[in-house]
């Protein structure tokens, strides 16, 4: 997903993860976009500094079904069953059109 992508998403109200379902992506009340590791709460920004570069490759970021987090709690592998840095599609994710 692109930053677009991400941001649109996540201001639509879908549930955006990064790496794995433990990674979530979200927007705070000060409107930045972050990326908080849900089990310790550990956030980075989304972007760099200038909010130019994601903090992590495109193809790490997806939107995830909403069975899939009630299914998988504290899971630590995409809910397509994919690894890090692969891209999504599987059959827990959907490509970014069909979610808006």
């Amino acid at each position: 997903m692109t930053l677009d992508e991400i941001k649109i998403a996540v201001d639509a109200g879908q549930t955006v993860h990064w790496a794995n379902i433990d990674y979530r992506v979200h927007k705070d009340s000060l409107g930045q976009y972050l990326i908080t590791f849900e089990p310790n709460g550990s956030t980075i920004g989304l972007t760099d500094r200038e909010g130019q570069r994601l903090n992590g490759k495109e193809a790490e970021f997806f939107i995830a079904r909403s069975e899939d987090a009630a299914e998988n709690p504290g899971s630590q592998s995409r809910p397509d069953g994919q690894g890090r840095g692969v891209a999504p599609g599987g059959e827990g994710a959907f490509p970014l059109g069909q979610q808006l």
